[in-house]
C-alpha cells in the first residue's frame, strides 16, 4: 500500500520517532521512503542512522517530495511550521497532523489543500501500545483514509469518531490520562513509603499492581463493567471497603472528573486561538 509512497515527517520528536519505528516494524514502507526534517542536524542524522531514513533541515524541502505529510512539531511551532511549507506541498497530498490544538480548518487555511487527518495520540504509542483518537475532514478519500488507519495502527490501537471536537476531548482523557496515571501510582508508592517500605519496594508493588490489574482486565470480556471487577476484591466491612469509602469521602472521582474537564477546556480553548 505505501511502497510508492513518499512520507514526510515535519518534527523529528519522540512521537515521529515511534511512527517511523511502528511503520518499518510492520512493513508498511522502506525507510528510504521515510523523510523526516528538523531544525537540529544532529537530531536528524541521528534518525538515519538509527532508521536509515533521509534527512532534512530544511521543512519545505522534505514535503515538497511527499505524497503524505506528517505534521509532529510542538503546538507553538505549529502556525511557522505552517507558514513554511504552505505552497510547496504535491497535489494530491495527504496531510496528518498529530499536534495538539491545532484544528483542521487552520491547518487547512494555511496550506490550501483538501485532505487533512487530524489525530490525537498518547505517550505509550512510543512503544506500540497507544492509543489514538483521529478524524478526517471531507477532502480525504477512502484510500487516504485507510493509509493514514494503517499509519496510525503503528502506534498501538486507534478509535476514528466522525466529529472533530472529540480529539480535544481525546486530549483530555487519553492524551493526558498517562498523567493522571503516574499522579495516582505516585501518591501510591508515597503511601507506601509511609507505611515503612522503602522506595523501590514499593514502586516495585506499585507498578506491577497497576500492570497486573490491566491485564486482568484484557482477559474478560470487553464488555465486562469496570466495577464488577472492583466489586470482585471489595469484601462487606474489608480492608479494600474500608479504602474506598475514605477515596468516596474524599471526592476521588469528582476530583478527576473535574481535572479531566478542565483539560477538555483548556484544549478547546487552544483551538479557538488559532
Amino acid at each position: 500500500m505505501f511502497e510508492d509512497k513518499k512520507i514526510a515527517f515535519i518534527g523529528p520528536g519522540m512521537m515521529a520517532q515511534a511512527m517511523i519505528s511502528g511503520i518499518l516494524r510492520n512493513k508498511l514502507a522502506p525507510a528510504h521512503n521515510l523523510l523526516v526534517s528538523g531544525p537540529r542536524q544532529e537530531r536528524v542524522d541521528e534518525l538515519q542512522e538509527k532508521y536509515g531514513v533521509l534527512p532534512f533541515t530544511i521543512n519545505a524541502e522534505a514535503a515538497a517530495l511527499a505524497d503524505i505529510v506528517i505534521l509532529s512539531v510542538k503546538p507553538q511551532r505549529m502556525e511557522k511550521v505552517l507558514e513554511g511549507i504552505a505552497g510547496k506541498l504535491k497535489p494530491g497530498v495527504l496531510v496528518l497532523s498529530i499536534v495538539a490544538g491545532t484544528p483542521i480548518k487552520k491547518i487547512r487555511g494555511a496550506l490550501d489543500v483538501p485532505a487533512i487527518v487530524r489525530a490525537m495520540p498518547n505517550t505509550p504509542a512510543q512503544i506500540g501500545q497507544g492509543i489514538t483518537v483521529w478524524t478526517i475532514n471531507n477532502g480525504v478519500s477512502d484510500e487516504q483514509k485507510e493509509l493514514a488507519r494503517q499509519i496510525l495502527m503503528a502506534l498501538g490501537d486507534e478509535v476514528f469518531v466522525e466529529e472533530e471536537d472529540f480529539l480535544d476531548k481525546a486530549t483530555a482523557l487519553s492524551g493526558t490520562g498517562p498523567a493522571y496515571v503516574y499522579l495516582f501510582m505516585e501518591a501510591m508508592v508515597d503511601a507506601g513509603v509511609h507505611l515503612g517500605f522503602s522506595r523501590r519496594i514499593a514502586e516495585k508493588l506499585v507498578v506491577e499492581t497497576v500492570r497486573g490489574s490491566v491485564n486482568f482486565y484484557d482477559l474478560h470480556d470487553e464488555h465486562r463493567h469496570l466495577a464488577r471487577l472492583r466489586n470482585q476484591v471489595t469484601s462487606p466491612g474489608g480492608t479494600s471497603a474500608e479504602a474506598l469509602y475514605y477515596l468516596e469521602k474524599a471526592g476521588f472521582r469528582t476530583a478527576l472528573s473535574r481535572a479531566i474537564w478542565a483539560a477538555y477546556e483548556r484544549s478547546s480553548s487552544l483551538g479557538k486561538n488559532k
